[in-house]
């Protein structure tokens, strides 16, 4: 609590009158929205008093909670203790992150790998450190916020293309391409709301035609396409992707994003990557955790193919087109009908999040149901029944 004579104890310069404004516009149009505690047991959450049955996670694999994970972490813990210290580039930079880079880099077939403090992290620091004021950006609309941060952040010039569409961004590289230094065509190899994937053969090409980079966000897609390789992996043969970025915080359970390129492109980042040199480096037990989970998605063919096979029992009970990925969108549009359909259906037991602009396109709630390997197929086509009878009908 401030003390009574505190110059917070008032309202500075109208700081809180904005704020509970703006709270209160987000509120009228039921777009406020604030953390729930939740405590989480693999598919099995409790929220609230309630022990619900989660389709809203993105541990596809229940790697957060596998044994040899939680027992890589510890045994760092007890070896190098709780956290890095400082940034790697000072003494941050303990022995584990090694033996995890070369995984990742052996995991996507490119020369080096590097490791960064989240998604966010990597994605704000590689586009604004390869790409500058003379340069140009060309970005899939339904890309990610950190994908449009760090477009904004590099100074280049910027073209959002529609989604998934090489025709219109073919015609967006004809016109602007030449007008600029460098280029980069960046996108979601899994786009997570839509649950599709991006034409990355095609993209590729048209980076080749045009002499631009393409960058791929495999958030999404690592541990569950593609082999588990991701989403470059889940076409014959894998298109050139030379930036191959993704997290540690989805199929591989634990926290951190990565970027896997050249070695010189890595080495550059390294130096240069503003989000890389100011942060400090993930803690031991973060680092252990994810090179244990990467052996055990190299090494498990059987799970890592759960995930999309139990999203497809799903998609097939409600006739909607096969699952490509572990997520899969049900469309209501209106914001109030889907915050409706996820109280029914945590009144049914299960935690369905409703997923509301700015994340998705105005006038496209939905729930975002994501499938674990985990998941009961008795549970999933409960599931499907109630959303089927009691969602999609009402």
């Amino acid at each position: 609590m401030p003390r009574a004579d505190s110059p917070y104890n008032s309202d500075v310069y109208g700081l809180d009158a904005m704020a509970q404004a703006k709270l209160a516009a987000l509120a009228a149009k039921a777009l406020l929205r604030t953390p729930v505690e939740t405590a989480r047991d693999g598919v099995w959450v409790e929220r609230g008093g309630k022990r619900l049955l989660s389709f809203s996670c993105n541990d596809y694999l229940d790697l957060s909670h596998h044994p040899a994970v939680k027992q890589a972490a510890m045994d760092a813990i007890q070896r190098y203790g709780v956290g890095a210290g400082a940034s790697r580039l000072v003494t941050g930079n303990h022995p584990l992150y090694a033996a995890l880079e070369a995984r990742l880099a052996a995991l996507k077939g490119t020369e080096a790998a590097m490791v960064f403090g989240s998604g966010y992290l990597a994605n704000v620091g590689i586009i604004a450190t390869l790409i500058g004021a003379n340069d140009v950006v060309f970005v899939d609309e339904l890309a990610h916020n950190c994908i449009l941060a760090g477009a904004a952040m590099s100074g280049a010039a910027a073209h959002t293309f529609r989604h998934n569409d090489c025709g219109h961004l073919a015609d967006l590289l004809k016109a602007e391409r030449g007008k600029h230094r460098h280029a980069l065509i960046a996108t979601d190899g899994v786009f997570s709301m839509d649950g599709d994937l991006a034409p990355l053969p095609a993209l590729a090409a048209l980076g080749d035609a045009h002499d631009a980079w393409l960058l791929a966000d495999d958030a999404h897609g690592v541990g569950v396409v593609g082999g588990g390789r991701g989403s470059s992996f889940a076409f014959t043969p894998p298109p050139r992707v030379p930036l191959q970025m993704g997290t540690l915080s989805k199929a591989v359970g634990g926290y951190g994003g990565y970027l896997c390129a050249s070695k010189p492109v890595i080495d550059l980042l390294k130096s240069r990557a503003a989000s890389f040199v100011y942060s400090t480096g993930l803690p031991p037990a973060t680092v252990a955790a994810a090179s244990a989970a990467l052996d055990i998605i190299a090494h498990a063919p059987a799970a890592v193919a759960k995930p999309l096979a139990k999203a497809r029992l799903f998609t097939t009970a409600l006739a909607l087109a096969a699952a490509q990925t572990a997520g899969v969108p049900v469309v209501l549009g209106d914001i109030q009908k889907a915050l409706a359909a996820a109280a029914l259906l945590e009144s049914e037991g299960f935690l369905v999040a409703a997923i509301r602009p700015p994340t998705v396109p105005q006038n496209t709630a939905r729930l975002r149901v994501t499938f674990s390997a985990a998941h009961d197929d008795a549970d999933i086509l409960r599931l499907a029944d109630v959303i089927k009878t009691r969602v999609l009908s009402a």
